[in-house]
């Protein structure tokens, strides 16, 4: 079989060679012109006027455009129209474009567009959480999750905490940019080569600006440098901008963004404030518990609704709130508008129940391990019927056998006794060590998108052709999709070509995002393979007068009735008798409701789980940090790639360390964005990983559910494993003090945050 197989990465050779094209990559005619945003330099006012001439005479520049030269639609917002792609002489945040320019050369258009004279009339901007509360600026009423009557029980409960947590937001930084490339057709057609995770989405957004129906533009995507969903909708502003450019030029148009432009322009993870008070008894357990989620969106709505929504949708994480009330805000700042980053909110939900438990162990003075442990979700073995905030009912957990075998397989209890004697006898470095789990959902929250086609090809040499509407960021989603196409004929995996996304081939596909990729994708290539290999054992029935359990497919050969044919001698025989080999697969997920005003459904089709366990050291006088040793058993289902599973699994794990610890936004009080570049935005390297790092499958991982050969999504949910990192330094600033003090940290704990909350701990300052 190919399924269940470690096989590489399809691109990894030309990952490794550099020779893996990219759209900055793609060779363009002599003649393509490139374009550049002219930015605003102030976060809300009126654009009073522009003189533009300086840029028009610029070295190079052909053409300058505003708004009221745009042919079609002002918009590239993915959700509710309110994201003009240039300024309508409003400016909402420091980087919006306000004018586009279309000159010869990258360069050029670069240079010219910081030559604009632009007045503006400054308005009172809204920058921070606490200033829109004031102002009641927001995008909707508040959204609330209500199970049980959770104030009586926090009233009742023996025991109590109340407090409340800042997390930061984080910046993508994937390593390709966001680019874009139009070619203009004949006809008035357009084709756009765009770094993507939603092609439709750009399909659509180019048709609306243009005057186009959808069947007039095509877009195509083969790899992304990464997304981790900053190119779900933040790549429609350039491919908008160069198919206007390539209308009304005739000529090839390609804009990229600068890495400092990219980080000014783009959005963000949300930021998020955390406002908790829970009830619970002498053994930790939870009774009543209350959450208010203060999500920072920015100045267009985007997709600030969903993400805030599935941050409500993961405030339980895997653990069982017999009462809670959720409660979301979900503010309209003066800020770049905040996007999808991996996980959708999810993360920071989660954030918030680990710092409840964790400020209850430190209530009750007892190992946070047992008190997660108390309030886990029973197995689902244990038929125990219990529901999450939002009534969906929970038939599938292995958080407590995988915690219990992470327990033995990490030697937690002997080591978290080793670092309590070290941090006896050690006054300068601190240990801490600290095991979180995690239960992500898994489905696209807006139903409707749970759905995805592909096309398969055999041609008569036994070659196979395969399409699909997911699109590849580096995550192996062409890999896995291949395995499956090779298992379904029996096939080597260097028999299938799988071809670039393309919406001329599967029409109206959904994101790649949410973690189904494979689940969506994965299906629909089966249905499409499972139609060809049907109608080839239909044929040689026929022709060869045999029965179906006389064929069988085998190491790339055909049996028929004991007798063994190459797969090309029977796709060349099927062609011969004018069998169909092309099919088209469909699927889309089943079982799954969701009302969310209401706060009831079953959003979820399942969930995946995973524990880690993480081990860091700090230094008491700087407030530095490292992690020493960090173990992960995570719960894949069925593995289609344990290699890439494996990879994703890491790569989630030190991306989530690194929101949680180092990567800390600065806005100043202007509401310019200050971090902006690597110098000034610390995320991960190499020497931040784990010093030791075990990461390893749950062997007994099967999805009860009917996905793709019972695997589990693993795109999103170890990313949640970095809040483990998170709560170890808790652990650590701990033992700075003498135990009666909450290390109330805040995310990032950047080194600067650890050693306020060392001094905190001592006496030393008000942790300030």
């Amino acid at each position: 079989m190919s399924v269940t197989k470690s096989l590489p990465h399809d691109a990894a050779p030309l990952h490794v060679a550099g020779s893996a094209r990219y759209v900055d990559d793609i060779p363009t005619p002599a003649e393509t012109l490139h374009l550049a945003f002219g930015l605003s330099d102030i976060a809300f006012g009126e654009i009073e006027a522009m003189d533009l001439d300086p840029v028009r005479n610029a070295p190079g520049v052909i053409a300058v455009m505003t708004a009221l030269d745009l042919p079609g639609d002002n918009d590239v917002s993915p959700s509710a129209h309110d994201e003009p792609l240039l300024s309508d002489g409003t400016v909402h945040y420091v980087g919006q474009p306000i004018f586009m320019v279309i000159a010869d050369s990258h360069l050029a258009a670069r240079k010219a567009a910081r030559l604009a004279n632009v007045d503006f009339t400054t308005r009172p901007a809204i920058l921070s959480i606490d200033q829109a509360l004031a102002a009641n600026s927001c995008f909707e009423e508040p959204l609330e999750f209500l199970k049980g009557e959770p104030e009586k029980a926090i009233k009742a409960a023996p025991h109590r905490v109340k407090g409340q947590i800042e997390i930061g937001g984080q910046e993508h930084f994937y390593l390709e940019g966001q680019v874009a490339l139009a070619l203009p057709q004949e006809g008035g057609d357009m084709l756009v080569h765009s770094s993507t995770q939603h092609p439709s989405e750009i399909q659509h957004k180019v048709a609306g600006a243009l005057g186009l129906s959808f069947n007039a533009v095509r877009v195509e995507i083969r790899r992304m440098g990464g997304g981790f969903g900053g190119k779900e909708s933040q790549g429609n502003a350039l491919a908008v901008a160069c198919a206007i450019a390539a209308q009304k030029t005739g000529f090839p148009c390609k804009m990229r963004y600068d890495r400092d432009d990219d980080m000014i322009i783009t959005g963000k993870r949300h930021e998020f404030r955390i406002e908790y008070q829970a009830g619970f008894d002498a053994e930790g357990r939870i009774l009543g518990v209350t959450f208010t989620h203060y999500a920072r969106c920015g100045w267009a709505q985007d997709l600030s609704l969903p993400v805030a929504d599935r941050a409500m949708l993961h405030a339980d994480n895997a653990y069982n709130l017999p009462a809670a009330r959720i409660v979301s805000h979900r503010l309209k700042t003066n800020t770049v508008s905040n996007t999808a980053y991996r996980g959708f909110g999810g993360p920071q939900g989660a954030v918030g129940i680990e710092r409840v438990l964790d400020h209850i162990a430190h209530e009750l003075m007892a190992d946070p391990l047992e008190i997660r442990m108390a309030n886990y979700y029973q197995s689902f073995r244990a038929k125990a019927g219990e529901t999450t905030p939002y009534h969906q009912e929970i038939q599938d957990s292995v958080i407590r056998e995988i915690s219990t075998e992470l327990v033995k397989s990490s030697d937690y209890q002997a080591r978290r006794s080793a670092i309590a004697e070290w941090n006896a006898k050690n006054p300068i470095l601190k240990k801490g060590i600290a095991l979180t789990p995690v239960k992500f959902g898994i489905s696209f929250t807006l139903t409707f998108l749970n759905q995805a086609g592909a096309l398969v090809h055999i041609y008569s040499d036994g070659s196979v052709h395969l399409n699909h509407g997911g699109t590849e960021m580096g995550q192996g989603l062409f890999t896995k999709v291949a395995q499956v196409a090779a298992d379904a004929f029996a096939l080597p995996i260097e028999a299938i070509k799988i071809t670039a996304t393309d919406t001329g081939k599967v029409p109206n596909t959904s994101a790649t995002a949410a973690s189904s990729g494979t689940d969506l994708n994965g299906m629909a290539v089966k249905a499409a393979c499972d139609q060809l290999r049907n109608r080839l054992i239909l044929f040689l029935k026929t022709t060869h007068n045999v029965k179906a359990s006389d064929i069988s497919f085998e190491d790339g050969q055909v049996i028929v009735a004991g007798k063994a044919f190459t797969f090309a001698e029977i796709a060349g025989e099927a062609y011969r008798n004018r069998i169909s080999l092309s099919a088209n697969g469909f699927y889309a997920t089943p079982d799954i409701e969701w009302d969310r005003l209401k706060g009831r459904g079953r959003p979820f089709y399942y969930f995946s789980y995973g524990a880690a366990v993480t081990e860091v050291v700090i230094d008491t006088l700087t407030g530095e940090n490292r992690i020493l040793r960090t173990d992960i058993l995570h719960d894949v289902g069925r593995s289609l790639n344990p290699a890439l599973d494996i990879g994703q699994i890491e790569g989630g794990y030190v991306q989530g360390a690194g929101w949680l610890t180092t990567e800390e936004l600065v806005w100043d009080d202007k509401g310019r964005l200050t971090t902006h570049a690597p110098s000034t935005y610390k995320i991960p390297a190499c020497s931040d990983r784990p010093e030791t790092f075990n990461v390893s499958l749950w062997k007994r991982g099967l999805n009860k559910e009917k996905t793709v050969y019972r695997s589990k999504a693993v795109g999103e949910p170890p990313f949640v494993l970095g809040v483990s990192a998170f709560m170890a330094l808790s652990d650590a600033v701990r033992a700075c003090g003498d135990g009666t003090i909450y290390p109330a940290l805040n995310g990032p704990a950047t080194a600067e945050a650890v050693l306020f909350a060392v001094q905190a701990q001592r006496g030393e300052n008000d942790g300030v």
